[in-house]
């Protein structure tokens, strides 16, 4: 339970209020195993008006959490071969504008297609935070950072969020929300603002620290 309910805080803090990305469009299908710290969330909520079902992605940054705009694991991870972590960005580690990027997740293929049955990646540049603001009110660049090509038609949607923003292999940001109307750009959770939060939390429940992360050496 107490695990389940850090992973729960944990997706709290990145759930923003405009949530629409989630799917790999224009992307490829990924190569096996060479996303170890990928995470499929599969997520059923039962009440009183009926069974719901959503599915989600997420990263592994210990045994013991997935890191996502979702939910969590009831198990700690076994870490093998094809099963491994991810390291999170110090506090003060930031990924600048024209960085190359990628994400990689289990949702749509199209604005009105279906979930992947496999896991697909897709390559993003980051942009200037001020593309960001001239679209969205809420954009705040301390903690979110503005991703995307306006030259192709390349994307997350429905499904991926949760999934990361992998940037110099270290996961800098969250699949968090974009313009439903628009694929160009969207925005992501800046994981280096929040990465002190992450690591109060996991040590206050006693979990192992993040592997190879700056600031817990």
């Amino acid at each position: 339970w107490q695990k389940m309910l850090l992973l729960l805080l944990i997706s709290s803090a990145f759930v923003l209020p405009w949530a629409g990305a989630g799917e790999i469009i224009g992307g490829k299908v990924v190569k096996r195993h060479s996303r170890p710290y990928m995470a499929y969330l599969d997520i059923k909520v039962s009440n009183e008006t009926g069974t719901f079902h959503s599915s989600c992605g997420g990263f592994l940054i210990c045994p013991d959490a997935v890191l996502s705009a979702a939910h969590c694991l009831e198990k700690k991870a076994k870490i093998n071969k094809n099963v491994k972590l991810i390291s999170l960005p110090s506090n003060d580690e930031g990924v600048t504008a024209g960085t190359t990027c990628s994400v990689a997740g289990w949702g749509l293929t199209s604005l009105d297609g279906h979930p992947s049955n496999v896991l697909r990646e897709v390559e993003l540049k980051v942009q200037n935070d001020r593309t960001c603001k001239q679209l969205f009110g809420n954009y705040q660049p301390e903690s979110m950072i503005c991703v995307g090509d306006g030259n192709s038609a390349k994307l997350t949607y429905k499904g991926d969020s949760g999934g990361p923003l992998v940037c110099n292999q270290k996961a800098h940001g969250i699949v968090s929300h974009g313009d439903k109307l628009c694929i160009f750009p969207e925005v992501f959770t800046r994981i280096s603002y929040f990465e002190p939060w992450i690591q109060d939390h996991l040590r206050s429940w006693a979990l192992q620290e993040l592997p190879a992360s700056p600031s817990s050496q």
